[in-house]
């Protein structure tokens, strides 16, 4: 089990699906604080970003069309 400095830059590098993975168990509000300290390391600012914008658009999406659903019926 040693611990060089390739492999742990190899595990640590950030990866868009990561961060997607953050994003989505924040908008859950179910993520344990020992997750939400190895992500906020993790994850890179930019992909947080984009998958935040993402998962609003995807929210917003799904009320709009839940709510056409229930005002048409």
């Amino acid at each position: 089990m040693s611990n060089t400095p390739e492999t742990s830059a190899v595990a640590s590098k950030p990866t868009l699906g990561g961060s997607l993975k953050a994003v989505a168990w924040s908008f859950i509000g179910i993520r344990s604080r020992a997750g939400f300290q190895e992500d906020a390391v993790k994850v890179n600012p930019l992909h947080v970003l984009l998958a935040g914008a993402l998962g609003v658009v995807v929210l917003v999406g799904s009320l709009i069309a839940l709510a056409t659903w229930v005002v048409g019926k």
